[in-house]
């Protein structure tokens, strides 16, 4: 599962950082609404989505090379995750998103894959949190993961 969750934050990383190259360079290809409300919403996520790709960086360095705060960084990715997730999905959902076409159906694939990734990281730390506190291998004979 570590080498899961290693794949996931290097994708994840790429994403944002691709996301957004094409934003402000060719937003046509990825924009669900040609409106100013919409563009004026998007463009308050630069931040946060800055947050979340130095929260999956810091997180994935420290699981590399496991150091204890790899716990701490792999929480504050999911929480930063989920959070965006929930700004979008309610964005999405009262402004009719969803069922614009092609655009709604990529911005659909957007939330769910920030949400399988934010909630699968966060399981993850959780459930393994005395062995990545130890730093020690999922399947050593060290501390046993707490429930």
């Amino acid at each position: 599962m570590r080498r899961t969750v290693i794949v996931m934050l290097v994708i994840a990383i790429a994403l944002d950082a691709a996301y957004w190259s094409i934003w402000f360079t060719q937003r046509d290809w990825i924009a669900s609404e040609h409106t100013q409300a919409y563009d004026d919403f998007e463009n308050a996520f630069p931040l946060a989505d800055l947050w979340l790709g130095l929260a999956c960086l810091l997180a994935l360095v420290m699981l590399v090379r496991r150091h204890p705060t790899a716990l701490m960084w792999l929480l504050a990715t999911g929480a930063a995750g989920l959070y965006l997730g929930c700004m979008d999905l309610l964005y999405d959902l009262e402004h009719g998103i969803f069922g614009k076409g092609g655009g709604g159906a990529f911005e659909a694939v957007i939330v769910a894959v920030t949400w399988i990734f934010s909630v699968t990281v966060t399981r993850y730390a959780w459930t393994r949190r005395v062995q990545l506190l130890a730093g020690v291998p999922e399947d050593s004979e060290g501390p046993a993961a707490a429930p």
